[in-house]
């Protein structure tokens, strides 16, 4: 194995696990970029993978494989400089870890990132959130799952992972104060209340799903079957069938984007929230984000709440004459403004 794959391995495998303690879904993500890192080694610079060293990985390298990111895969600034976030971890672990491969790192650490546009937030309007949500059959159990899986997304603003990963025993919709148990990213844990009506949802699901008596709590909340086996549900199912199900809706409401995913429910619940009334500083404790700063992007996005908010304002104007025109009854006014004179 080459120092360069060496030095991949001990860090995917050690150092952020261990060491960084970063979730599986984050060093996935990690995983993920430098995977493609050393597909355009191989595929633009004709390296095979066996003969990939530290020596290619240079500042042309990685300023030739952001430029690959942008025009031949199509990324947005965002994912371009996710994907140089990432190198610059990696190689400055490496620096770290052996003094060699220092260089590498502060030539990385240079190169400057992609201005991106303002973050923009797909959300869904109250009529389109409806529509959605009465696609699925509710008499049929498939039906009756998907529809309650998006409601409690929606009502708690989960992220899909921390659904798919929910047990019985992070429901509590039976005590003073119905709440539910999201484990996060990080591995942090948040409590969020359930609305009435969600947790009635609750108590049908349950009955249905896991029956009146719950044997183990552990047991996962949603699953599917296979041959009687219960498997927790993978995230590709859930967004499959909001895909389906947001191209039945989209035929009784306009409002419907051409593009439904899961984590559009998460956004949606933020941006409902946030018009509301809720602060912003509440809002990113309720979606349980480690940074305020993105909380931020729903205040960006609202222009709707703007144009509101400036409609108001304009109230105080209401009942006042317009301004006159500076050259009513002013004729030697009105001949200099249209050039006779």
């Amino acid at each position: 194995m080459s120092d360069f794959f060496d030095m991949v391995k001990k860090y995917l495998l050690v150092y952020l696990p261990t060491q960084r303690r970063f979730s599986e879904n984050t060093i996935k993500s990690y995983r993920q970029g430098l995977n493609l890192f050393v597909s355009y080694l191989r595929e633009v610079r004709q390296i095979p993978t066996n003969r990939i060293k530290f020596q290619d990985c240079t500042r042309d390298s990685v300023l030739g494989f952001l430029d690959w990111l942008s025009v031949d895969r199509k990324c947005s600034a965002t994912s371009v400089n996710q994907r140089l976030m990432i190198l610059r971890s990696f190689f400055k672990y490496a620096g770290e870890t052996d003094c060699t491969y220092v260089a590498h790192g502060m030539e990385v650490a240079t190169i400057p990132t992609k201005k991106a546009r303002g973050r923009e937030v797909d959300f869904l309007s109250e009529q389109a959130l409806k529509a959605l949500l009465e696609q699925p059959n509710p008499h049929k159990q498939t039906g009756h799952r998907n529809q309650f899986f998006m409601i409690l997304m929606y009502d708690t603003a989960a992220r899909c992972g921390e659904l798919l990963n929910l047990r019985l025993r992070n429901l509590r919709f039976n005590d003073t104060t119905p709440v539910i148990y999201l484990h996060g990213k990080g591995n942090k844990t948040r409590i969020v209340p359930l609305l009435p009506e969600t947790v009635e949802h609750c108590r049908q699901y349950v009955k249905v799903f896991h029956g009146d008596i719950i044997q183990n709590k552990d047991d996962l909340v949603f699953y599917t079957k296979n041959h009687d086996t219960r498997t927790q549900m993978s995230a590709d199912t859930v967004a499959l069938f909001m895909k389906n199900y947001g191209s039945f809706a989209r035929e009784k409401c306009v409002d419907i984007p051409e593009r439904i995913h899961p984590h559009m429910l998460r956004h949606t619940r933020a941006m409902h929230l946030y018009r509301q009334g809720m602060p912003i500083h509440l809002l990113s404790e309720f979606l349980g984000h480690a940074n305020y700063e993105t909380t931020k992007i729903y205040a960006y996005a609202d222009t709707e709440m703007k144009r509101h908010a400036i409609a108001k304002a304009d109230i105080l104007r209401e009942g006042m004459p317009p301004p006159e025109a500076l050259w009513a009854d002013d004729e030697d006014m009105i001949l200099k403004l249209s050039g006779l004179q």
